[in-house]
């Protein structure tokens, strides 16, 4: 058989999944014909639907001679752009065009993709709205990322507990010296002042007030940037039901996170138990606040994922592919799609220990355990410190130095164990191609935090180092949540979908409950 002949058969497997033009098929045909684009390579290494699919880079650099070689070289990317297109728009459609065929389990394997939160999002938008609702996201989950360096900074230095009173439209800054005066002898009545600041003069006063300030009014421009862009693209009708009680969640989960960042402030100004104690907020408490942090940046990175990427093109090419005249993409499509599924049983408890290891780093900062044993891999000469066991039952672990950085370092050393194992596995998998990028893209991230981590240590944790551990922490935390997105199934488990009908509702009232608790609080 000829390779125009198998350029037209494969074309013509294809043409009944993706209902593409035929006259694409005979340009690529006859360009292919001529063998100026190898579509059937050899190379074991190569997917068998990327060999399909894809021109040989050398041939792609040299182009086609001819006419016919141009117009082939035109058609196939026509063609797969029509392929791509067709499939993301058919996705929902399929349930009911399966069921009238009497395909029962395809009706139901499409019915399931169809009901995918992820289709959900961008279900009846136009292309166009969906990119911009999705580089809009995209802008404010790179605002929260700020957000958590910005506070990162301001703890390092100091300024947290510089504005001794809150109010959630935002406070204006004294402009005056006899404004600045009258702030400042608010601070000379804390806890901090009388026993660490003591020494400090109305011009270092102003200094951290402003980070405190620039922090707390970055913030609310936060919620600015989210509400108006919201309101416009509601108004456009560029949002639906599934989007809109996602984005609501979002607003109430901020406004709760300034309500939880007060609180926390809160605890830092009240008078210490130990009067020789130098006055810092409740670990507990910044814990909580870094935890809201995260729960909103991942929320909002997820859905503007949800919004860039609908659907995992591959998954739904081994949905499709059930002819046996494309049999080799097929099988290659679905190897890919296991692939995803046995990396993605990895990844999900890989995001948690990520996740849990970035919590502790919070205790760690609350009790200032980073100027303590600066040494590294052992605590000033030993495995385990004399310190460790210092307070009894479970307030050891959280309110002891010794134990609180022993926990760090352990969870530390573990991450980056476990990243370096399921990378070390999904390099042996046919993976998808994001899929393997977010996959290097964690393991160097990961290498990159301990190595940070461990040089913030020995070095008595500098502000600049120590603000950029928190950045790689949130980094770090990108990657996974991206990585866990790219190998995502197709058609969600019948579980899977209940628990994502079931964690809206639980989000909403854990947030509303939340805000109600600290405002309650002292």
């Amino acid at each position: 058989m000829s390779k125009q002949q198998r350029s037209l058969r494969l074309f013509s497997a294809l043409k009944n999944v993706f209902e593409v033009p035929a006259s694409h098929g005979q340009a690529v045909a006859s360009g292919l014909g001529r063998g100026h684009a190898h579509l059937w390579l050899s190379s074991s290494r190569v997917p068998a639907w990327q060999q399909a699919l894809q021109l040989s880079s050398r041939q792609q650099a040299a182009g086609f001679s001819s006419c016919s070689r141009q117009a082939g070289a035109a058609a196939t990317a026509a063609w797969y752009g029509h392929a791509v297109r067709r499939l993301m728009s058919t996705v929902a459609t399929d349930a009911a065009t399966a069921a009238k065929a009497g395909g029962a389990a395809a009706a139901a394997a499409a019915a399931s993709q169809a009901a995918s939160p992820s289709l959900a999002l961008s279900r009846g938008l136009p292309d166009s709205a969906r990119k911009a609702l999705a580089w809009w996201l995209g802008g404010c989950s790179a605002w929260v990322f700020s957000m958590v360096v910005l506070g990162g900074f301001t703890r390092l230095t100091r300024s947290g507990l510089s504005m001794t009173d809150w109010k959630f439209t935002g406070e204006r800054p004294p402009i005056t010296q006899e404004e600045w005066l009258a702030e400042f002898a608010k601070y000379q009545a804390s806890p901090e002042f009388r026993l660490a600041h003591s020494h400090m003069d109305v011009e270092e006063f102003k200094f951290i007030y402003f980070m405190e300030w620039a922090h707390r009014m970055w913030g609310r421009f936060l919620g600015v940037a989210f509400a108006v862009p919201a309101a416009y693209f509601a108004a456009r009708g560029h949002i639906n039901g599934p989007l809109g009680r996602r984005l609501a969640l979002l607003f109430m989960m901020g406004g709760a996170q300034g309500l939880v960042g007060w609180w926390m402030v809160r605890s830092g100004l009240q008078e210490p138990e130990n009067k020789h104690a130098v006055p810092r907020v409740s670990p507990y408490r910044l814990a909580a606040h870094l935890t809201s942090a995260f729960a909103i940046y991942a929320t909002l990175v997820w859905t503007t994922l949800d919004l860039a990427r609908p659907a995992p093109v591959l998954s739904a090419f081994a949905a499709k592919a059930s002819d046996a005249a494309h049999a080799a993409i097929a099988a290659a499509a679905k190897q890919q799609a296991a692939a995803g599924a046995a990396l993605r049983a990895r990844v999900l408890p890989l995001s948690l220990l990520v996740g849990i290891t970035a919590i502790s780093g919070a205790f760690v900062a609350g009790m200032d355990a980073g100027r303590a044993f600066n040494t590294f891999p052992l605590m000033n000469g030993q495995l385990i410190p004399d310190d460790y066991w210092g307070l009894s039952g479970i307030r050891n672990a959280f309110e002891n130095t010794a134990a609180v950085q022993l926990h760090h370092r352990a969870l530390a050393l573990s991450t980056l164990a476990a990243v370096t194992a399921v990378w070390a596995a999904g390099r042996k998998m046919p993976l998808p191609g994001p899929a393997r990028t977010a996959l290097n893209v964690t393991m160097a991230f990961t290498a990159a935090q301990v190595t940070l981590g461990i040089t913030t240590l020995l070095t008595y944790v500098p502000v600049s180092l120590g603000a950029a551990h928190q950045a790689g922490a949130l980094a770090l935390f990108t990657a996974v949540l991206t990585l866990m997105h790219s190998v995502r199934p197709a058609s969600p488990s019948a579980a899977a979908l209940a628990v994502s009908r079931l964690a809206q509702p639980v989000a909403v009232l854990a947030t509303a409950a939340i805000a109600t608790a600290v405002t309650q609080m002292k």
